[in-house]
């Protein structure tokens, strides 16, 4: 089942700063499809490198693949913070994603306890 992300978070989420390139798609609501690299995650969303940004606001459905299956959403497309740069915000997630991408997050905080390429909420 497909639930809305409740924003009820008093502190960031955990984010996970991969390392290797991480390929995701980004499918637009007229059917275009636009490849990316996946920087940073979290369960609340994450960094996308894309080749070109798109406009803010934009809803998305998101594809990526981590270490424990595919994760699939919809996002919405935030500020860019560079020309190949840009986050993004989950707005939907269904649960069985949003457990896998936890789950990834989870244990690779717990396989590499002082990695450089973890970011910690704040």
């Amino acid at each position: 089942m497909k639930y809305p992300l409740q924003w009820q978070f008093t502190r960031r989420a955990p984010r996970l700063r991969l390392a290797e390139n991480t390929p995701a798609v980004l499918r637009s609501s007229d059917g275009r499809q636009v490849p990316g690299k996946l920087q940073v995650v979290s369960v609340t969303g994450g960094l996308l490198s894309l080749p070109k940004t798109l406009l803010p606001g934009a809803q998305v459905k998101l594809l990526f693949i981590v270490g424990s299956g595919s994760i699939f959403g919809g996002a919405e497309m935030l500020n860019p913070v560079s020309i190949t740069q840009q986050p993004f915000r989950f707005n939907s997630l269904y649960h069985d994603d949003r457990v896998r991408l936890q789950s990834a997050i989870r244990s690779s905080i717990d396989q590499n306890p002082s990695d450089s390429r973890r970011v910690w909420p704040r």
